[in-house]
């Protein structure tokens, strides 16, 4: 009798066992990509707590090995040798750099642009962020016919489906009552902090100098950023025109009639409109030596002016654009231009040593038959480059690796700079207690290598396809998850959040004494 009991028993073990095993092979055929209406089994594992044990925790001030214990997704504690419980999952960083997650502060995700659409929605640009190290990044709003209340609730239907938390930037192209009074709606109910302005494309997005002195000045009193995309649109137009009527209608136009000057010019000009209303100032993707020694004049006499660089402006050069295969050359087209080589070398010594500030990418995918819609005139081309998922790699290898940078300027440049001038440090860009656990663990000994075929955007296109170096983002963890692990992506739609970013950053700390310096200056009794 107790031998049947056993042999029972022993029957019921094994398939209580089988079963076990199935529901565990089950559950380990995941995607390598969520997207929306899956199953819940491509879904990253729910735990509440984790432990990353025995890394090089890197901070943008500090260094150490310590370990970095979450919880419910949040920092909870950084030191050496955390003891914790059996339910806490351990990961081990030994020999890695554990690094706050990247801060791309410069994109456009399924943006409409030049009469067409990027190939990539939010959610899969959002993606192949995280796959790249990159855990928040600041989008561009376009206002609707000059609304800006209608492109910020167009640009939040569009994200709705986010899987990374995100903040706007939203471009400001006209100016009326209805465009200040959203201003002020914008920053107080639903944490705009920076507004752009566009000294270019000329018939579209660009504004002229009053409207510009009006958008800094109503800036200013709500404490917020303005942002400048600074060509000289006029110039740009004349010169296009000018050599399109002489024949060259390939894309070799494209950066002749977009010179280095003409970015020069406009950066200088918007950093004397906002040193005259004394406003801080953000100038987006810097792509020349021109554009930057104006914004080294105006660090050195103590104004308020940041600089961005941009991954493409940084490593490549010109080169391309003048490929005779237009379906090549095309691929390249942004603005400002990527500029003949030399420059990228003295934007890479300026990101050193700090005139330029931080590094973003201007992300706007588009595929190669997008490209190819305007084949014989340079000036309809779509223009924008991927960057969003290489740009961490890519500036480890260039930066890093090359020894004009250390980890912690590396942090600083990538993730902590962009939190600072946004003013959501040190919730984001730092591995602190208190600070949103999204991190990333790199392996500075393993390779990469970027290929179109194996990158995550739809896009047959990738401007630093077969591009290799040294520092692979090995682990990405959002919120205390682990959405990015030995080559995985596991990431869910709407998980992701809009972050709102608060006014008056460490940018404006100064400007009130100068406020008050000016008046003094003026020996007048002034009120």
């Amino acid at each position: 009798m107790a031998e049947q009991r056993f042999k029972t028993l022993h029957f019921i073990s094994l398939l209580l066992l089988c079963i076990l095993s199935f529901q565990i092979s089950e559950s380990n055929q995941t995607s390598e990509f969520c997207y929306e209406g899956e199953s819940a089994g491509c879904r990253s594992p729910t735990t509440s707590k984790n432990l990353i044990k025995g890394g090089i925790v890197v901070n943008a001030h500090h260094q150490e090995v310590a370990d970095v214990y979450i919880e419910d997704g949040i920092i909870v504690l950084v030191q050496c040798k955390i003891k914790v419980g059996d339910d806490v999952i351990v990961i081990d960083a030994t020999r890695k750099y554990v690094m706050p997650g990247g801060i791309d502060p410069h994109t456009h995700l399924g943006m409409e642009f030049m009469g067409s659409e990027t190939i990539d929605d939010c959610f899969r640009d959002q993606a192949a962020a995280l796959a790249g190290g990159t855990t928040m990044h600041i989008d561009f709003a376009l206002p609707i016919n000059g609304i800006l209340s209608a492109g910020f609730e167009a640009y939040t239907k569009k994200a709705r489906m986010a899987c990374m938390d995100y903040g706007l930037h939203m471009a400001v192209t006209k100016w009326d009552e209805v465009v200040s009074r959203d201003m002020e709606i914008l920053v107080k109910e639903k944490g705009i902090n920076s507004f752009k302005f566009f000294l270019a494309y000329k018939g579209s997005f660009m504004i002229n100098d009053e409207l510009l002195l009006k958008g800094f000045k109503k800036c200013k009193t709500l404490g917020v950023v303005p942002t400048v995309h600074a060509e000289n649109g006029d110039a740009v137009a004349e010169r296009q025109k000018r050599i399109f009527d002489l024949g060259i209608t390939g894309l070799e136009g494209h950066g002749l009639s977009r010179l280095p000057i003409l970015e020069g010019e406009a950066t200088s000009r918007a950093i004397r409109l906002a040193s005259f209303v004394n406003v801080p100032l953000y100038v987006v993707h810097v792509m020349s030596i021109d554009a930057m020694e104006e914004i080294a004049k105006a660090q050195k006499s103590g104004q308020e002016v940041v600089g961005e660089a941009v991954v493409s402006g940084l490593v490549l050069d010109d080169y391309a654009l003048w490929d005779p295969d237009f379906t090549t050359a095309a691929k390249y087209v942004m603005s400002p231009p990527i500029r003949e080589a030399g420059h990228g070398k003295a934007l890479q010594a300026a990101l050193s040593i700090g005139i330029l500030k931080l590094v973003g990418t201007d992300h706007c995918t588009f595929n190669s038959a997008q490209k190819a819609l305007d084949i014989d005139d340079f000036r309809k081309i779509l223009n924008g480059v991927n960057g969003i998922e290489e740009r961490k790699h890519l500036i480890w290898d260039t930066m890093v690796e090359s020894g004009q940078i250390f980890a912690i300027d590396y942090v600083r440049v990538t993730s902590t700079e962009c939190a600072r001038v946004f003013n959501i440090y040190p919730r984001k860009g730092a591995i602190l207690a208190v600070s949103d656990a999204d991190i990333i663990i790199l392996n500075p000994n393993a390779s990469f290598k970027i290929l179109s075929s194996s990158h995550h955007s739809r896009s047959d296109i990738n401007v630093y396809k077969g591009r290799k170096g040294k520092g692979n983002v090995e682990v990405t963890i959002v919120g205390g998850k682990v959405v990015w692990e030995n080559g995985e992506l596991k990431v869910e739609p709407d998980s992701g959040r809009y972050i709102e970013i608060p006014p008056f950053g460490h940018l404006f700390s100064s400007i009130g004494k100068a406020d008050v310096a000016y008046l003094s200056s003026l020996h007048a009794p002034v009120h």
